[in-house]
C-alpha cells in the first residue's frame, strides 16, 4: 500500500445484530419458504446468510435508522480531498468467509476493523476509495469475514492522486455456454425492504439523488444485486448450505432499477483449490446491460446443477 491515504485505519467500530436482523436480511435477499434454515429461528440448522456481515459497517450497533450522509462523512481520510457522499456508488466487493456468524452477537463483542488500501484518481469520471474490512470477535481476535471493497465517487477526480493498479479480471470461459442460468425478479419495493438492514442511502429510496447523478431516479443498492446473486448461486450450486461457500466477489457495472429482472449466467470452471471449485458468473438486467461483472466464487458444488429458466 502506498500513496495518499493508504494504510489509514478507521476507528474500530462495535457492531451488533439480533436473530431478527438475520431473518430480515434473508427475507430481503430472496430466501424462500424451502430455506427455513435462513428464515425460521427455531430451525435446527438456523444460520445467518454468509454475506450478512457486508451490511454491518452501515448498521453499526443500532437498530435505528441512520443518517447515511452524516455517517459517511464522520471520518476523514488524511491527505485526500473531502469527497461528496451524496454522489457515491459501489465499485467492487470481494468477501472471504472465514468462520460462520453466530445467530446473534449477544454475549460477545464484535468490531469492524477497517483500513484504506488506496485512494485512486480516475480523472473526470471520479475517484475510488478501496478499503479492507474485517469482522473481529474482540475477546479472541478471531476474524469471521474479510471484505475488500471500493467506493466510486462520481465526478470527483482530477485532484492529482495516483491512478491505481489494474484490477484482476475473471471473465467467463471462452466459447462455453453457461452451466446454469438463474433469474431474480426485483419489485418497486425491493430496495425499500433491503435498506432496513442498515444501508439507508437515500439514492435507493427517493428519486432526487439519482437524478442529480444522472441515473434518472432511484436505483437499487448494488449490494442488493450482489447479495441476491450470492443467494441464488449458493442455492443452485451449493445446496443452500452456508458451509459450501468460501469466497464471493463481483464488480458493479451498471445500475439496476426497481422492477428490473436480473438474469445470472453461471459457469463451472472445473478448477479447484482443494475442495473448492472456482465458479464464474455475469449478471444482466433482462434485455439490457451487464450490472454485475467479474463475478467469481469458490464453492463446494453439490447435486445436479440445472437451469432455473
Amino acid at each position: 500500500m502506498s500513496g495518499p491515504g493508504a494504510g489509514f485505519e478507521y476507528p474500530a467500530r462495535e457492531v451488533t445484530w439480533l436473530k431478527r436482523d438475520a431473518l430480515l436480511f434473508a427475507n430481503s435477499i430472496g430466501a424462500t419458504a424451502d430455506e427455513l434454515h435462513f428464515l425460521f429461528e427455531l430451525h435446527p440448522k438456523f444460520a445467518v446468510f454468509p454475506t450478512y456481515s457486508v451490511i454491518l459497517p452501515f448498521k453499526g450497533d443500532t437498530q435505528e435508522v441512520i443518517d447515511f450522509y452524516a455517517s459517511q462523512k464522520a471520518v476523514k481520510i488524511p491527505d485526500v480531498p473531502d469527497f461528496d457522499s451524496t454522489r457515491v456508488v459501489d465499485g467492487q466487493r470481494k468477501m472471504e468467509f472465514l468462520k460462520p456468524l453466530p445467530p446473534t452477537s449477544a454475549g460477545k463483542k464484535f468490531e469492524v476493523r477497517r483500513k484504506v488500501i488506496g485512494v485512486y484518481d480516475k480523472g473526470k469520471p471520479g475517484s475510488v476509495v478501496e478499503t479492507q474490512s474485517e469482522l473481529v470477535e474482540v475477546s479472541t481476535g478471531e476474524v469471521y469475514s474479510r471484505e475488500i471493497g471500493s467506493a466510486f465517487f462520481v465526478g470527483q477526480g482530477n485532484w492529482g492522486g495516483p491512478k491505481g493498479p489494474a484490477t484482476e479480471n475473471f471473465p467467463p470461459p471462452k466459447g462455453k455456454q453457461p452451466d446454469v442460468v438463474l433469474e431474480h425478479q426485483t419489485t418497486k419495493e425491493s430496495a425499500l425492504l433491503y435498506r432496513l438492514n442498515g444501508d439507508y442511502n437515500p439514492l435507493h429510496a427517493t428519486p432526487e439523488p439519482g437524478k442529480k447523478m444522472g441515473f434518472g431516479g432511484c436505483i437499487i443498492h448494488g449490494l442488493y444485486s450482489w447479495n441476491t446473486t450470492c443467494h441464488a448461486i449458493l442455492k443452485a450450486l451449493g445446496g443452500g448450505d452456508p458451509a459450501n461457500i468460501k469466497e464471493y466477489q463481483a464488480r458493479f457495472a451498471s445500475p439496476v432499477l426497481p422492477g428490473d429482472k436480473l438474469v445470472t449466467s453461471v459457469w463451472r470452471t472445473g478448477e479447484k483449490k482443494g475442495e473448492w471449485e472456482e465458479i464464474r458468473f455475469v449478471v444482466q438486467v433482462e434485455g439490457g446491460k451487464v450490472c454485475l461483472s467479474n463475478g467469481r466464487a469458490l464453492l463446494k458444488v453439490v447435486g445436479d446443477v440445472k437451469s432455473k429458466l
